[in-house]
């Protein structure tokens, strides 16, 4: 790493390639990330690597031990929490776009709560009818929210010719996913629930590379990135959200699936010998 090159800081520098290289899987979770071969590793001195580190640190990305720092590497419990957080973020952007000329704020189709019951705020309820009673009430904004349909419009061309010759499976498609709902976010005139947003895909995403797409799962992504951009641009908005909400549960119930099966898969492996 050469301290000329551009004008990105050496420790801004460094605190990307940690980042890719922690949601690439280059750093094993199970050893301890310390500041002397991190810095032989990426040819730096200590003080850079270390303000990096304090910086993933801070993200969520690393997590600290009584030994030192280590990826962070969430339980099952944590990764449907973190879809439970996405599903908020990613439902409230198109929910921003429903907001009336007049300020009144739309809802979440959903029957009423019961007189003793909490109103509930989890989107990931409506995606199913068992769970219609939950209700999402936007707050009030001034005017009307326009979509930045060019952006929107890119995205459906890009997985309509995603769809029609598809990629082999790696993960770039994983990548592409991430941009399909950042974009949309961002689409929604909000930069902080986009920022927020991929604070969160990047927590997910070591365990999302270690499960590759298969060409069923990206017939199916294609499809359901394609349905929620057409309805948007259409000004379909609750057809476009209920899309959403159907897409990312499908993506939840999938993730947590594999995650549960590779937790048994270990206890397994350690039952047993060669």
């Amino acid at each position: 790493m050469n301290a000329r090159r551009g004008r990105i800081p050496l420790s801004e520098r460094v605190y990307r390639a940690l980042q890719q290289d922690l949601a690439a899987g280059v750093l094993v979770p199970t050893e301890r990330l310390g500041e002397e071969r991190l810095a032989e590793a990426y040819g730096v001195s200590r003080t850079p690597v270390r303000e990096a580190l304090a910086r993933l640190l801070s993200d969520g990305l690393l997590e600290r031990h009584p030994d030192g720092l280590y990826p962070y590497r969430p339980r099952v419990d944590d990764l449907g929490d973190l879809y439970e957080l996405r599903i908020v973020l990613e439902a409230r952007g198109i929910q921003r776009l429903q907001t009336t000329a007049s300020g009144c704020p739309d809802t979440l189709p959903a029957q009423p709560a019961g007189p003793d019951e909490p109103v509930a705020t989890d989107p990931a309820a409506s995606a199913s009818p068992a769970a219609s009673r939950t209700i999402i009430a936007a707050p009030p904004s001034h005017g009307r929210v326009l979509l930045d349909s060019a952006a929107v419009r890119r995205e459906l061309e890009f997985w309509k010719d995603l769809r029609d010759q598809p990629p082999a499976p790696d993960t770039d498609l994983i990548t592409a996913d991430e941009r399909f709902h950042t974009t949309v976010l961002l689409a929604a005139g909000n930069a902080a629930l986009a920022e927020a947003l991929s604070a969160v895909q990047a927590r997910v995403r070591p365990v999302r590379a270690l499960d590759i797409p298969t060409p069923g799962r990206i017939a199916a992504m294609a499809e359901d990135h394609i349905a929620i951009a057409e309805h948007l641009l259409a000004d379909e908005l609750d057809a476009a959200l209920r899309a959403l909400l159907a897409h990312l549960a499908s993506s939840r119930a999938h993730v947590l699936t594999r995650a549960r099966r590779a937790v048994e898969l270990t206890r397994l492996a350690r039952a047993v010998r060669e």
